[in-house]
């Protein structure tokens, strides 16, 4: 998956900023455990995408 740069503006800035303090509210204001259960959450998103973009089990091509 190639690298992109994503440009917000100032509301998306502000929605995103709100969020993010949020989550860290969840975690009792520990940063560390945010963005750990963080990148644990985009793991699983991950791999649901990429069964997603697999091909049924079972099937054969050729």
């Amino acid at each position: 998956m190639p690298n992109r740069i994503i440009t917000l503006d100032s509301r998306q800035e502000a929605a995103l900023q709100a969020v993010a303090d949020k989550f860290v509210a969840q975690h009792k204001g520990d940063t560390m455990k945010a963005l750990k259960e963080m990148i644990v959450l985009n793991g699983h998103l991950h791999e649901q995408l990429d069964a997603l973009k697999a091909p049924p089990l079972g099937k054969r091509y050729g």
